[in-house]
């Protein structure tokens, strides 16, 4: 059967990295993509890009759409407005692209009461430093994870509409739970944005102590590994701020973690445990393809 993206068309919540790039994906595969966004001014820009076939600032633009994906910040998406869900199609199925997703599955299934079966919490993993209307790019989602966490009450059509679509855009399919999902992510993608901002306030605060020529001198001799290890803690501050609130448990556990990892590696160069250095350095070097 031909998948509900290609049948009926997909409406799109929100144009930055991910659901801009989605735009350009669907339109590259032949959808019809009905965007709703904020502003006018990016809506002018979206029709620019040629992120969706259809660009407005009215919710009506979703009516027909067969598919909704909300692109939003976790702030909207943890408090959808009146308007937006007023404006959902009665029948379309209705994913999200959050980074936390036990609360937005609580959120959407109490705000959808009876029709809560046809939302679908799911994840791609998948972006860059980039955000707002200018960060959307094709093939975004092209080999990386699209996690779907289903509730007891999803219904299996919607999720299977989901799969189909993040299928198309070559993304791979992982379905798991959602407390699962948010610990998991926790460990490889919200604790990396708080140690990313601690290396870059360590060598800033560390320069700044040592005074002289040492500011710019660690500025001017920073290259691609800082930079490679910083770019995440040099990103949106919203979003880490969002992660670490909403999956503050989680991220917590993580920290702590990292703090006793660190502590092991300091405790080594303190004690000059040349050995137990080399044995922990081993290790990382071969759990890193793991990761990858």
């Amino acid at each position: 059967m031909t998948a509900l993206w290609q049948r009926q068309p997909v409406g799109i919540v929100g144009l930055g990295l991910i659901g801009g790039s989605l735009g350009l994906d669907l339109i590259a595969r032949g959808a019809e993509v009905r965007a709703l966004v904020h502003r006018e001014a990016t809506a002018v820009r979206a029709r620019e890009r040629r992120l969706a076939t259809t660009v407005s600032t009215d919710p009506a633009v979703l009516a027909g759409c067969g598919l909704v994906v909300l692109a939003l910040p976790l702030d909207q998406l943890l408090d959808p407005s009146p308007q937006l869900l007023a404006a959902l199609p009665p029948d379309a199925v209705i994913t999200d692209v959050g980074s936390v997703k036990g609360p937005v599955l609580e959120v959407w299934q109490a705000r959808l009461g009876l029709t809560a079966g046809r939302f679908v919490a799911s994840h791609p993993m998948a972006g860059t430093a980039h955000a707002g209307v200018e960060a959307g790019e094709v093939d975004l989602f092209r080999g990386r994870p699209w996690v779907a966490t289903p509730g007891v009450c999803t219904d299996p059509g919607a999720l299977e509409a989901v799969r189909q679509l993040a299928e198309a855009l070559g993304a791979h399919w992982i379905s798991c739970d959602a407390a699962d999902h948010d610990q998991a992510v926790a460990l490889i993608s919200h604790l990396p944005v708080l140690v990313s901002a601690a290396l870059l306030q360590a060598a800033d605060h560390g320069a700044e102590q040592a005074g002289g020529a040492l500011p710019r001198l660690v500025r001017a001799l920073a290259s691609s590994g800082f930079a490679d290890t910083t770019r995440v803690g040099g990103g949106n501050p919203e979003l880490g701020l969002w992660m670490a609130r909403w999956n503050r448990q989680a991220l917590l556990e993580g920290l702590r973690a990292y703090r006793q990892a660190l502590m092991q590696l300091e405790q080594q160069v303190e004690g000059q445990d040349w050995p137990a250095l080399q044995r922990s350095l081993a290790d990382c070097q071969r759990l890193r393809p793991e990761f990858l």
